[in-house]
């Protein structure tokens, strides 16, 4: 690789709309490994995918550390291994989110009931009747 394939840290945070902090941490709980020069991060085409993976895993609501020993297993056993392993987080992950889309959506409902509910007793203090009190 040339020095050209390397992008600088700044530019890193840049391209991935990132915090300097947040890309720090990736590299301290060791998600990226940047080349050093000194003080100086330079980012080749490895941490470039990896952080296209981390950020779809965050997406999709992964913890750091599964995203970490997902990265680990590509290293440590290879790619037909790392297939299989996501394919068991993203089966787990799905219904993780099938869940709390039941429960925004079960929410939703909820509001929007006790909305019309209190517009309903809105409308009836406008024309005088009395409010029926409920316990």
């Amino acid at each position: 690789m040339t020095d050209s394939d390397y992008i600088s840290f700044k530019e890193m945070c840049a391209r991935f709309d990132v915090t300097p902090r947040t890309l720090r941490y990736y590299e301290y709980i060791e998600l990226l490994s940047p080349k050093k020069e000194g003080r100086s991060r330079f980012y080749g085409p490895r941490e470039l995918a990896r952080m296209k993976l981390i950020l779809r895993g965050r997406r999709f609501g992964f913890s750091l550390e599964d995203i970490r020993q997902w990265l680990m297993i590509y290293e440590e056993k290879g790619t037909e291994e790392q297939y299989k392993v996501w394919i068991d987080l993203a089966n787990r992950q799905l219904d993780v989110l099938t869940q709390q889309r039941d429960e925004i959506e079960a929410a939703i409902t909820d509001l929007r009931d006790l909305r019309d509910e209190t517009a309903s007793i809105l409308d009836e203090m406008g024309r005088g009747k009395p409010i029926a009190q409920q316990s």
